[in-house]
């Protein structure tokens, strides 16, 4: 009795698993079913994903690819004004620079009138000095060659009385312009 109490446990435990054979999914009398489950849980993921999952991605890719391409027109837009605004500005520093340049020319052109004009003041000004330096130098030397004559006479006077003799004034006077003319 023992071995047949044996003998329907072990025969028990094969019915449970299967009917002998140790891994189920490999037990032949079942392959139409794995087969058939198989397939409809293919269809089923098939359909989750073409329906659901990948539409989504899609989205996805289609949004962050219009990002893409909306943020490289937008880039491409910034590029296209930030060498408008270095156009600008270099146009700006060209005509500043142009500016520096005729008002430092202006200024140089009124310096230079205003020192051409104090130079031709000063030089007529120096012309009437000169002029009146020089008036005052003819009276002087006027003044001077009368007074040499004078005293010259003078002195030709007292030198022949000196010598015991009487000078006549109109030939001391001739003899004294004789030897001032040279």
């Amino acid at each position: 009795m023992a071995s047949t109490t044996t003998d329907t446990a072990h025969g028990a435990a094969e019915a449970a698993h299967g009917g002998g054979s140790a891994m189920p999914q490999l037990d032949f009398s079942t392959f139409s079913n794995q087969i058939f489950w198989l397939v409809v849980t293919l269809v089923v993921i098939y359909l989750v994903l073409s329906r659901v999952a990948l539409p989504r991605i899609a989205a996805v890719l289609a949004e962050r690819q219009g990002t893409i391409t909306n943020d490289l027109a937008a880039a491409h837009d910034l590029k296209a004004k930030a060498v408008e605004a270095e156009n600008a500005y270099n146009k700006a520093l060209a005509d500043a620079r142009a500016d520096a340049q005729r008002i430092s020319a202006e200024t140089r052109a009124e310096i230079q009138a205003d020192l051409d004009e104090a130079i031709a003041k000063a030089d007529v000004e120096i012309s009437a000095k000169a002029a009146e330096s020089a008036k005052a130098i003819s009276a002087i030397r006027a003044e001077a060659t009368e007074t040499a004559r004078l005293v010259a006479s003078d002195t030709a006077v007292e030198i022949v009385a000196a010598l015991g003799g009487k000078a006549d004034a109109d030939a001391v006077a001739a003899a004294v312009a004789d030897q001032m003319k040279g």
